[in-house]
């Protein structure tokens, strides 16, 4: 049975899609671009700003389910500049002290011209 992840603490879909699935204690977090939970606005206007307001609502959708950065097992990470790997990996490896597994790739572009995505796949506690 599917569970959907609805938080006003992280921000709400901006698409047809959920904020995230649980699935047999997995959950499936869509991906997260730096915006305000509260405005849907983009947050900053570099790659550490981004970032950092990114980890925000990483974390707002794990503590949504009981979870923490330390329940991550994936990260996809979308860059759309490669020029910003250092500095965004600096912010990343703050969060991500359990080395999940990851992939991180440079992309054309990302919705509202951000600079940086990050979806997680995380083990949750079942209700």
């Amino acid at each position: 049975m599917l569970k959907y992840v609805e938080t006003k603490n992280a921000p709400a879909a901006i698409g047809p899609y959920s904020q995230g699935i649980i699935y047999n204690g997995i959950a499936f977090f869509s991906g997260q671009i730096p915006l305000s939970p509260e405005t849907g606005e983009v947050v900053g206007s570099d790659i550490t700003e981004q970032a950092e307001q990114v980890m925000k609502n990483v974390r707002a959708l794990l503590e949504s389910q009981g979870a923490s950065f330390a329940d991550v097992v994936k990260t996809t990470c979308f860059l759309a500049d490669m020029g910003d790997f250092a500095a965004f990996n600096e912010v990343y490896a703050r969060y991500f002290t359990g080395n999940p597994a990851r992939s991180c790739v440079a992309v054309k572009a990302l919705p509202k011209g951000v600079l940086c995505e990050v979806e997680t796949i995380a083990a949750v506690k079942e209700a």
